[in-house]
């Protein structure tokens, strides 16, 4: 393993829970396709250390996303860091585990005293009989084994010496590593310190690993107090998915292991954008704007006086950089946007402008702003065009838009659009509205002009709280080129049209460039 090439420095194991416990949050849910994907992101790119990627015995599709990942792992030389969720069954999550591939078993077993006697309905004795013959099937069968210790936070509240002679038992039986559950998320940091140590210091050959719970929004703290008390890995996941509240959120105990410690961990921090958008799109679970690390707001700065200060010596940049994590610094426009603000985002688009046009532009953001309507860098050339008076010179206009729907039938569109002065028609049909204005508008811009469109990463439509029929909706559109991403956005009393308009402004964007 990694850790044992590097010696010289403290280095802490991160396992990869997303595509296991991370399923296990409520509408998150992963085809095997997409799993393959994310194991293959999570391994060759973000560069984790192991990654969990189900539960034995689950389903028929479970099973054939085991088998897709072992396949390639093997090819690959990753094997050995795949692991799948089993239970002391007898062998069956074994046998399972042969069946797809696979080399290691993380063996769930009772680390409470309370979940043993009332779950299970067995004594101490019976349970170490049961997990002793699991350890011995699995030697037989070449199969690695790692051990949950489940709901050990409160089981060593309840017993010490349950959990000691389990833990005895384990070792003695060669469990590789010995993963110290907070099932229910109940510690606090100081708490988490205390019971690693408890446990570091009475099994000190024993590579433990922590795996937390956010019920109280702790998770990080505590297992970053883990690590200070002992632990050698470390569970997580991407976006922090997970039963209930979620799990350890993966960018954020990357970030403090590497600038709060004297630790480090292999995660590439470049990568971490790109797979937490990898899994936000296939899980459906959309990232909080203020999610630390990987939130859309985490880079962007609101108050002009941040970005006045950023201008003139990064007065409001910390470690955590936007470069660092593969992504870009913003400036928002709206009512509390100041010169500065405005300045940086025409300087983004390339509008020069002198102080007087430049006081009535940030005038009308500021009214806009009051307004609560969204703005963003691709607004600022309407905004400029509509306050000077000026005609706005698009380099691509949609001159109309004709989208047929009716139930029972295939939605179809004909687009008229004016590009550098020439007009040009498309009609496609599609699965919805949108798609078929898109699929004409393809049939003018890349089959006749052969021009290279940007990928469609994101669609969200807003409408404002009160449910009204003739509200005004938002249309946010999230494209990506060239390992980019940009936003542009639609506003129309029409839902569709607001998503043309956005599209309006990515193709001026892409055409000036």
């Amino acid at each position: 393993m990694f850790y044992d090439r590097i010696k010289n420095m403290k280095y802490v194991e991160i396992l990869d829970t997303t595509l296991r416990d991370g399923e296990q949050m409520k509408g998150a849910s992963f085809n095997p396709e997409e799993k393959l994907a994310i194991a293959k992101m999570l391994l060759e790119k973000l560069k984790v250390d192991r990654v969990e990627v189900c539960s034995a015995r689950v389903s028929e599709g479970e099973l054939k996303a085991a088998q897709k990942i072992c396949q390639w792992a093997k090819k690959n030389s990753y094997l050995d860091k795949i692991e799948i969720l089993g239970f002391v069954d007898n062998g069956q999550s074994l046998e399972w585990i042969k069946k797809a591939g696979g080399k290691v078993l993380n063996l769930l077993v009772k680390g409470s005293l309370t979940h043993l006697t009332l779950q299970l309905k067995k004594t101490l004795d019976q349970h170490i009989t049961d997990i002793k013959n699991i350890f011995s099937l699995g030697k037989k069968m070449g199969i690695e084994i790692n051990v949950y210790l489940e709901d050990w936070s409160r089981g060593l509240d309840e017993s010490k010496d349950y959990v000691f002679k389990l833990t005895e038992k384990l070792q003695e039986f060669g469990a590789k590593r010995i993963m110290l559950a907070d099932t229910l998320g109940i510690l606090s940091p100081d708490e988490t310190r205390q019971k690693v140590k408890l446990m570091v210091d009475n099994f000190p050959d024993i590579h433990f690993d922590f795996h937390g719970h956010n019920d109280y929004g702790l998770a990080t703290a505590n297992s970053l107090a883990a690590i200070m008390a002992g632990v050698k890995g470390i569970h997580g996941t991407i976006n922090g998915l997970g039963e209930r509240a979620g799990n350890t959120h993966i960018a954020e105990i990357a970030a403090a292991i590497n600038d709060k410690t004297n630790f480090k961990c292999g995660v590439n921090e470049k990568f971490i954008n790109k797979t937490s958008k990898l899994v936000e799109r296939f899980s459906g679970i959309r990232i909080s704007p203020g999610k630390p690390i990987i939130g859309e707001n985490i880079f962007i700065q609101v108050a002009g006086i941040h970005a006045d200060g950023d201008r003139k010596g990064n007065l409001y940049i910390s470690k955590i950089t936007s470069e660092r994590f593969g992504r870009e610094r913003e400036y928002a426009l709206g009512k509390l946007s100041g010169r500065a603000s405005l300045e940086h985002n025409l300087q983004k688009i390339g509008i020069e402008l002198n102080k007087e046009e430049k006081d009535k532009v940030l005038k009308k953001i500021i009214e806009l702003g009051d307004k609560k309507y969204s703005l963003n860098f691709a607004d600022l050339p309407f905004i400029v065009s509509d306050v000077l008076g000026s005609p706005l010179k698009k380099e691509m206009e949609i001159i109309n838009v004709s989208i047929f729907s009716e139930l029972n039938s295939i939605p179809k569109a004909e687009v008229r659009v004016k590009i550098k002065g020439k007009e040009y028609v498309g009609k496609a049909n599609g699965d919805g509205g949108y798609d078929a204005f898109m699929k004409a508008l393809k049939k003018i811009l890349v089959g006749k002009l052969k021009l290279n469109l940007p990928k469609l990463v994101d669609y969200e439509v807003r409408i404002p709280p009160g449910g009204k029929t003739d509200a005004i909706v938002e249309a946010k559109i999230t494209w990506e080129k060239n390992g980019n991403s940009f936003s542009t956005i639609g506003v129309d009393s029409d839902q569709v049209m607001a998503a043309v308009k956005a599209t309006e402004k990515m193709l001026n964007i892409i055409l000036k460039s």
